[in-house]
């Protein structure tokens, strides 16, 4: 007999694997997926303009590094730009 051992070189890698039990049987949900570091939505800027105070508050120009919204204060027409980055810092 010719036995031949072969060796398989495996890389460790990190797998978040749940298991969910419902209506609809067993389903494995694998979190194992590389997230891109998500920017500041134009949604999440106008919000943040508001929380800021800006009222009838409207994204007018998106660019790779910021958002910027205008609006109108208490004192009149206002601009707020935005960091095209998570959380939305403001410029």
């Amino acid at each position: 007999m010719l036995f031949s051992s072969i060796s398989f070189s495996t890389f460790a890698s990190a797998q978040d694997v749940e298991l969910r039990i419902g209506p609809d049987g067993v389903r494995p949900i694998v979190r194992d997926r590389d997230r891109r570091d998500r920017g500041c939505s134009p949604r999440e800027a106008a919000r943040a303009a508001r929380e800021e105070g800006l009222r009838r508050a409207e994204v007018v120009r998106v660019t790779d590094r910021s958002i910027t919204v205008r609006g109108f204060t208490r004192r009149g027409p206002e601009q707020l730009r935005f960091a095209n980055r998570r959380g939305c810092p403001l410029i």
